[in-house]
């Protein structure tokens, strides 16, 4: 019975991750305005790294083990975000003038084959 019972644990246990994981999406207002996200995003700058260092600290405490320091992570997510939105956007918009092209010269090619 337990190796038919594990299956829908793990399953169980994954979406209640994903269903915690989209409430605190919600309560945070992640999925509102732009104000709210970028609220909740200094929020969380504000809260993880000293959470990590004192959970790194109890760690250490009870397993004897020294952790590595927390990396300081100086990127600009919102940057990243848009730049990727951008490279996006721009192979959309040029999308039918390249498939124009690359039918054209399919159509040369079987052209070329056939004489």
């Amino acid at each position: 019975m337990a190796p038919r019972l594990w299956p829908v644990v793990k399953f169980l246990v994954k979406g209640g991750v994903a269903g915690g994981t989209v409430y605190l999406v919600y309560q945070e207002g992640l999925l509102g305005s732009g104000d709210r996200g970028e609220a909740a995003l200094k929020k969380a700058r504000e809260v993880v790294p000293p959470a990590l260092r004192e959970w790194g600290a109890y760690l250490s405490r009870q397993t004897g083990v020294e952790l590595p320091a927390v990396p300081q992570i100086s990127f600009s997510l919102g940057s990243s975000w848009n730049s990727g939105v951008q490279a996006a956007m721009a192979a959309l918009s040029v999308a039918p003038t390249r498939a124009g092209m690359y039918f054209q010269d399919g159509w040369r090619r079987v052209k070329d084959l056939i004489k």
